[in-house]
């Protein structure tokens, strides 16, 4: 449990350092390729995150946005559900299957960002 925090702490910091100085790091598949990959878009999400746009966050990049909030909606049942001592899909562990299949949505959406413009990372 501490890992986690200790890496939501760096990423914060990241973030802010981002925000301060607009160096961010860059995706080398785009820069080899031109192509987006599936999570081109994510530092400019999550600090459109922090400053409350949600909109733009969710522009930058849909996918990770969404798995995002079903992330955390998910943990907070999960919290719920073990502190009132109730057994439900949200306690067990999730199945190598479930993995498999968000493996399988990324890489099709990466396919699909490159096709459809409107799913490529939003342009200021």
């Amino acid at each position: 449990m501490a890992y986690k925090l200790i890496i939501v702490i760096l990423f914060i910091l990241y973030l802010i350092f981002y925000k301060i100085t607009g160096f961010a790091v860059f995706c080398p598949f785009h820069e080899l390729t031109s192509l987006y990959c599936p999570g081109c878009g994510i530092t400019r999400m999550f600090t459109s995150i922090l400053g409350l746009d949600f909109y733009s966050a969710f522009r930058y990049n849909s996918l990770v946005f969404i798995l995002l909030i079903l992330t955390i909606l998910f943990n907070i049942i999960k919290f719920i559900s073990l502190k009132l001592n109730k057994e439900n899909f949200f306690t067990k562990k999730i199945d190598n299957k479930i993995w498999i299949f968000i493996l399988i949505i990324v890489l099709i959406y990466g396919v699909l960002r490159n096709i459809f413009p409107i799913l490529g990372p939003y342009i200021v």
